[in-house]
């Protein structure tokens, strides 16, 4: 007999791993920014070198945990709206398969170590993993749903991505031009 919460640490650990590498990488590409504007030295006085590469990282693996959390929240809530829309499973078979997917995002969390020292690198082990995370997913819920169904939730979770990403961009960029509106022109 397998215990169903075997793994249930993982999605933890993998939101751990992957905010502490793109902190790490934070702070480097920080402490070389700081340098360049002089305002390293000014925080040298206050702090030692690794008291100051700890504090930063501290902060950057924070926010990246709030950010890969409210990620994490945001997916389960559109996916599982769209199983509750497209799914005929009752009993919830369904789900528990699924969550044999945590492991690529974990394994995705430990490759992402190897790039560290390069954003490109970092984004393309996490947009890749979500990929192939997506992609299982969807193959192990296709045994649980007619093709019409998982259709259904492949256009359904798409569709609401693309509207929740596209308000991101028009957010950013109106934030973008009313910044360069406000600049006097020289």
């Amino acid at each position: 007999m397998r215990n169903p919460y075997l793994f249930g640490y993982l999605p933890f650990l993998t939101i751990i791993l992957f905010s502490l590498t793109f902190g790490v990488f934070l702070v480097g590409t920080s402490i070389s920014f700081f340098s360049e504007i002089g305002l390293y030295a000014g925080m040298r006085e206050f702090l030692t070198e690794p008291q100051l590469r700890l504090f930063l990282l501290v902060i950057y693996s924070l926010a990246f945990f709030m950010l890969f959390s409210a990620l994490k929240l945001i997916a389960e809530t559109i996916h599982e709206t769209a199983m509750l829309f497209f799914s005929k499973d009752a009993v919830g078979e369904s789900y528990s398969e699924a969550k044999s997917g945590n492991l690529i995002y974990f394994f995705g969390a430990l490759a992402s170590v190897a790039g560290i020292q390069s954003i490109k690198i970092l984004l393309v082990v996490f947009l890749l993993t979500t990929f192939v995370y997506f992609v299982y997913t969807v193959f192990i819920l296709s045994k649980f749903m007619t093709v019409m169904s998982t259709v259904g939730l492949l256009v359904f979770e798409i569709i609401i991505w693309g509207m929740i990403l596209s308000v991101i961009i028009y957010i950013l960029l109106k934030l973008y031009n009313g910044i360069l509106a406000s600049l006097p022109i020289v």
